[in-house]
């Protein structure tokens, strides 16, 4: 496997000794390792964060998604609307639903859901948007959110790059119908590798997401005396289920799964949410001197934050303007030099399970046209030492006035030989 002097981390947060103290005070206490008080804990702060009335952990941002899915009680002919630029987690739960999937292209700027495309797009069988925050960059939530209000559809933020973001004074999460958090290890924080929250308002909700991660049964209950059935005598030791007896299961919609986050890693949570914005303050200075290299160059741009919004740099993304052929030697040169460049995300309706559903080339041009032409993601997360940074800088800055140079000269040579023709 190749070594890069810069490389995009495997583990993309900090974990030290405050992370290592949540977990052995864990192990030298008594309480139990899962469902305890420090997942209580890392669900309040997470809420109290977000600004939102739940927050409810889970074992996998995968998992979140597919329990986001789920709650919209998706029906044969109902439309879901999404992005195609995002990790094939984000919607790969449709894939098993009789449903319609709609691609909505993104703004070639954010790489966001472009509001304009899906103004065009979504109808009266809509009944759910789900968008990503691309890169760490918050999503054009009000003109979106007005889209689907006027529609009946409900929105849902894969926040999985936006923790430490910041649209309008608001935190993505509470943008939205619903948010989802992944806390895997190359994330903004982690829950020791793997980890999820589900964010939202309705208390509905929040009675059904713990159903479902605690192995119960995603339905529909009554209070016993509203159906005819008889009632059993209980006895002292049959306490701990004398709630089957107090109430009526009159729809099954799900099973449930075990998706409770145990509580070493809820403990790490805690910890790292404390530090998040020590974290996220130094991706923004990384971010920050590789924008002052981009700048220097007119045929590339950065991926930056309007005003109204605070990015959180979970990928470093800037595009090319100067053909899909200067981007791959851009590419190539960077490797060269030692810098890990990894393009994120091939585009979704090009992926072979969703061409089996009918899309296909040309669905999302934009999109395509990014992955293909444009973008560069490099390495920026805190595990970056500064000596790193400094040779992430150079190499950045040696790679463009190499290409573009080219470039440059590839053009004048051209124009000068059409001259002579």
């Amino acid at each position: 496997m190749r070594t890069y002097k810069v490389s995009f981390a495997h583990r993309a947060s900090l974990l030290d000794a405050a992370d290592l103290a949540a977990v052995a005070e864990l192990i030298n206490s008594n309480d139990p390792l899962s469902g305890g008080r420090r997942r209580e804990a890392f669900e309040a702060a997470f809420s109290a964060y977000t600004g939102t009335r739940h927050a409810l952990s889970v074992t996998s941002g995968t998992v979140a998604l597919e329990i986001a899915i789920r709650l919209l009680g998706l029906e044969p002919g109902d439309e879901v609307i999404v992005t195609p630029q995002t990790y094939h987690a984000t919607i790969q739960a449709l894939l098993e639903q009789q449903v319609r999937v709609t691609f909505c292209d993104v703004d070639p700027s954010s790489l966001n859901l472009d509001p304009a495309a899906l103004a065009s797009l979504i109808g009266p069988r809509t009944r759910a948007v789900v968008l990503v925050h691309y890169g760490g960059l918050p999503a054009d939530m009000d003109r979106i959110t007005a889209l689907a209000r006027a529609h009946g559809a409900v929105v849902i933020e894969d926040c999985a790059h936006a923790l430490g973001a910041s649209y309008r004074g608001r935190m993505p999460g509470s943008l939205g119908d619903i948010g989802c958090f992944s806390f895997f290890a190359t994330k903004n924080i982690t829950t020791l590798g793997q980890g999820g929250m589900l964010t939202f308002h309705r208390d509905d909700w929040a009675d059904r997401v713990r159903q479902v991660r605690d192995n119960g049964v995603d339905g529909r209950f009554v209070p016993l005396g509203m159906v005819e059935e008889p009632v059993p005598a209980t006895l002292p030791w049959m306490k701990f289920h004398g709630g089957a007896y107090q109430r009526a299961c009159v729809d099954v919609i799900r099973t449930g799964t075990n998706a409770n986050m145990p509580e070493a890693a809820a403990g790490v949570g805690l910890s790292q949410l404390a530090k998040l914005g020590h974290l996220i303050d130094r991706r923004r200075q990384i971010a920050s001197r590789l924008d002052s290299v981009v700048d220097r160059f007119s045929a590339v741009r950065p991926h930056r934050a309007p005003p109204d919004a605070e990015h959180a740099h979970h990928l470093y993304t800037f595009f090319t303007d100067a053909g899909s052929d200067a981007r791959d030697h851009l590419v190539r040169e960077l490797d060269s030099r030692g810098v890990e460049v990894q393009l994120r995300y091939f585009p979704l309706h090009l992926r072979p399970e969703w061409r089996r559903h009918g899309h296909g080339p040309g669905e999302c041009p934009v999109a395509e046209d990014s992955w293909f032409s444009r973008h560069v993601n490099l390495p920026c997360h805190p595990g970056l030492s500064d000596d790193q940074v400094e040779f992430l800088v150079q190499a950045l800055a040696e790679s463009l006035t190499a290409v573009l140079t080219g470039v440059r000269r590839a053009a004048i040579d051209d124009t000068v030989r059409q001259g002579h023709g």
